[in-house]
């Protein structure tokens, strides 16, 4: 089974925990053997969803959604991102430079084109911007590849 996740980036504390314990959880109800899960391993769920792959013994797909996409992120996340990017069984890049908006939708397209289903952290809500998760639960919808939402009840992203 091939999963890829989406979901937001920059969650409180008290709900980063309840998101870690949720994707832990539905990563642990799949075959070890079976499961590759694949990320673009930014901070927040993608790079938690991306070690609980790791940690249930799993392999692990990277998405690159531009060159510059590693620069984009937050310099405290980078250790994890390369080591993460590290232990990738493979890597798959858009060819595009510019770690903009377009970008990440672009990463976010073939990450769901490369998957059976999807893990989506989403709050429910419109996207803050495009690419954003709202868009990339639309467009696998739209493409037919399930979506489960995990999304604490009562968690809000402020």
């Amino acid at each position: 089974m091939r999963i890829g996740i989406t979901g937001h980036r920059g969650l409180p504390e008290h709900v980063e925990g309840r998101v870690r314990q949720a994707l832990a959880a539905a990563v642990k109800g799949r075959t070890a053997s079976d499961l590759v899960g694949v990320s673009c391993i930014a901070d927040g769920p993608d790079a938690w969803f991306a070690q609980a792959v790791l940690d249930h013994g799993g392999r692990l797909e990277v998405v690159i959604p531009a060159e510059a996409y590693r620069d984009g992120l937050p310099g405290w996340h980078h250790e994890d991102y390369d080591r993460l990017l590290r232990q990738a069984s493979d890597v798959h890049r858009t060819g595009l430079a510019d770690s903009d908006e377009q970008a990440h939708m672009a990463g976010s397209e073939l990450l769901v084109g490369l998957v059976d289903e999807v893990f989506a952290v989403w709050d429910g809500l419109p996207a803050r911007g495009y690419g954003g998760t709202a868009d990339v639960v639309a467009y696998a919808r739209r493409t037919g590849v399930p979506v489960h939402v995990l999304w604490p009840e009562g968690a809000t992203r402020d």
